[in-house]
């Protein structure tokens, strides 16, 4: 029978299939465990609406909010198209700038000293208190939405992607110089894929505040959007519309971070191969 070691504490050896058999549970249990308990949430409050006869102005049941969803979905859609687009556009931005700064301050002393203090100076700054400043100065299009989705969403980009580069140990660094490799090279093949898992921790931070940025700007004005939506409602006192407003935007939230967590498996994969 096959033998595989594993990292225990005993040293114990499993059998393959054994071994198979516990990533399968362990794989499956992080799936039924948060189905599990979003189920026993939604079944709670489903109760407890019912028994208590909450009325639907102030807590809508699970039930009537996934009827409006699926009644009503071509509303939602046509909400959820612009937030979701903004939120891509100004992450993928964020990305851009914030790798580009952390290069920077990776290879620049002086650049380092200059930017950091003042990257955590703004970083300190309430964000929602500028969001109108941003309508002011670029008015009310989407252009300012994306302007202050990017504002918020590039910083942990820039810290994380920071110390990645800055993670490499000094004597692979040595090493590589003192084989004529150019920084370029040393970049591409060293500091680059050294820094990945900090890259990605960074952009799963900021596709979440880059979905905040847009849906401040989108309560502040904006003509279409699920946070139009939410604010729209709340105004009239319709809180399941907020509410299946506020589960759809979820799911495109999901779906935006699942898009950064499969992005990452390819990446990682791609430079497991290369390495071999």
């Amino acid at each position: 029978m096959a033998k595989l070691t594993i990292g225990t504490e005993t040293g114990a050896v499993l059998p393959a299939s054994d071994t198979g058999r516990f990533r399968g549970s362990a794989g499956l249990s992080s799936v039924v465990l948060p189905l599990g308990l979003a189920f026993f949430v939604l079944a709670a409050w489903q109760l407890y609406v019912t028994i208590f006869q909450v009325p639907s102005v102030i807590l809508p049941s699970p039930i009537s909010i996934a009827r409006y969803i699926v009644d009503r979905y071509d509303i939602l859609l046509m909400h959820a198209v612009p937030t979701t687009l903004e939120s891509a556009v100004g992450f993928l931005l964020a990305v851009l700038l914030g790798v580009a700064i952390a290069v920077l301050i990776t290879y620049s002393d002086m650049a380092r000293e200059a930017l950091y203090p003042n990257l955590i100076f703004f970083q300190l700054i309430p964000k929602i208190a500028l969001a109108p400043l941003f309508i002011i100065w670029l008015g009310v299009g989407s252009q300012s939405r994306i302007a202050f989705s990017i504002f918020i969403a590039f910083f942990p980009m820039v810290i994380a992607t920071t110390a990645g580069f800055l993670s490499v140990d000094r004597g692979i660094l040595r090493l590589c110089r003192s084989l004529t490799a150019t920084e370029w090279q040393i970049f591409t093949s060293v500091r680059f894929p050294t820094a990945l898992p900090h890259i990605f921790s960074g952009m799963k931070i900021a596709i979440t505040l880059a979905i905040i940025g847009v849906i401040i700007g989108e309560f502040i004005t904006a003509q279409a959007g699920l946070g139009y939506l939410i604010i729209f409602a709340t105004a009239r006192a319709d809180t399941e519309v907020s509410m299946a407003a506020i589960v759809v935007l979820c799911i495109c939230g999901l779906l935006l971070y699942g898009l950064v967590a499969l992005a990452e498996m390819v990446a990682n994969r791609f430079y497991s191969a290369d390495s071999r």
